[in-house]
């Protein structure tokens, strides 16, 4: 991709997200299929282009967002593969909910009786997964109270309990009570078949679950991370070779030689010790590169570590490159991904600004163009994704397009 074409861009490569899929579905039972995960805008890679590259992969059952607007941002978009809410809804939102065909992940008896009552009055019945707290102490009802829950589902015209789930409670491959929580979710399923309710989808494996072969014969697993080719070091043996997905890119686009003891950024919080050549590139904290990479981050240029000098600011973050020869303005500089034989990974930056690897891909901002590769095919799609500040755009649109009237219903089925 050209570098000239923008300040600051991240590239996806679909092909790769493809094969990772591929990769966690050979790791399951012949009857599970995928619920890929694509909340916080697909980790930062962009849910509506990350869906529709893998809506037709046979693997895939479906997508699991983690709120209302999310589900409704696929919907506006035209896909029509399963979605489910994963986390909480609120009143507000169950009538498009119930209208554009989302399944809701149900906590509380209010929450039955809300949906119920839309449905009712919309006409058609609405899905639901019944979401169980085995251990994580979040969202999701205890395993006494899920049993009432099921029950008031079953006896509902206007619901149909298409799932029983529960959230793990760690993202360590085979950690031991992940195997207590499934356990649990398995003898609520087998109480709740005493009394002849069988939801046809049972899950529970995050990422986790699936690299360390818990929960793995259920109906459906919750990849998220892992389909974005991240994961801790220590993992990494576990993941099979699953690949990165998202690399990280802006370019030079101002030099200036400057002599020792000169003082760069904001407050002068690095002073060069030598002559030596600053490179300003348009990337910032506004942009998702972390404000603590000041004086202690790296980028490559031409191939060659070059170290962040000065304080991230806003918008600009100035590098030193004077130990690199023949640097020019519009050279490519890379964040995260390769260049040459040099790479950087997502849980390298992580690592330096004391976070975990997911924060990194979600915190990167809307400047920031995402541009999709499967194989030689290149697009700019930055536009296309609906950032959360088109929300209501999102809105406005669903007002005039039914995902699931007679026509959608049957594409469905």
């Amino acid at each position: 991709m050209n570098a000239a074409h923008h300040r600051v861009w991240a590239e996806i490569d679909l092909g790769a997200l493809s094969r990772n899929a591929a990769r966690m579905a050979a790791r399951v039972g012949p009857d599970c299929r995928l619920l890929a995960v694509v909340k916080a805008d697909a980790y930062g890679h962009g849910a509506v282009p990350v869906a529709r590259a893998l809506a037709q992969d046979p693997h895939v059952w479906g997508f699991g967002v983690g709120d209302s607007g999310e589900a409704l941002e696929l919907r506006a978009a035209g896909i029509t593969a399963p979605v489910l809410i994963l986390g909480a809804i609120i009143p507000d939102e169950v009538p498009m909910v119930v209208r554009h065909g989302v399944a809701a992940a149900i906590h509380s008896l209010d929450r039955i009786r809300s949906l119920e009552a839309e449905a009712e009055g919309q006409g058609r019945r609405a899905k639901v997964h019944l979401m169980v707290d085995t251990g994580m102490g979040r969202l999701g009802a205890q395993p006494a109270r899920a049993l009432e829950l099921a029950r008031a589902c079953q006896v509902s015209p206007w619901l149909e309990l298409e799932g029983l789930a529960s959230h793990p409670s760690s993202s360590r491959p085979g950690h031991p009570f992940l195997e207590v929580q499934l356990r649990r979710l398995q003898a609520l399923t087998q109480e709740l078949a005493s009394e002849g309710i069988v939801p046809p989808l049972v899950h529970f494996a995050n990422t986790a679950g699936v690299l360390g072969g818990t929960g793995t014969s259920l109906s459906l697993v919750r990849p998220g991370i892992s389909l974005y080719g991240i994961v801790p070091h220590d993992v990494e043996p576990l993941a099979g070779g699953i690949e990165p997905v998202l690399s990280l890119h802006t370019q030079v686009v101002y030099l200036k030689d400057v002599p020792a003891d000169t003082p760069i950024g904001y407050n002068g919080t690095f002073v060069t010790a030598r002559a030596t050549r600053i490179a300003t590139l348009p990337i910032g904290y506004a942009d998702g590169l972390p404000y603590r990479l000041s004086n202690q981050g790296r980028c490559l240029v031409r191939g060659a570590l070059a170290p962040i000098v000065g304080a991230v600011s806003m918008d600009y973050t100035t590098v030193d490159v004077g130990h690199i020869p023949d640097v020019t303005v519009g050279d490519v500089v890379t964040f995260i991904g390769r260049q040459g034989e040099g790479r950087i990974r997502v849980r390298e930056l992580a690592s330096l600004v004391g976070t975990i690897p997911y924060e990194i891909p979600c915190s990167l901002g809307r400047r920031v163009a995402r541009v999709y590769r499967r194989g030689g095919d290149v697009s700019a799609s930055a536009a296309a994704v609906l950032r959360p500040e088109l929300r209501q755009g999102v809105a406005d649109k669903l007002d005039d397009f039914d995902a699931f009237g007679e026509q959608g219903a049957g594409a469905r089925s």
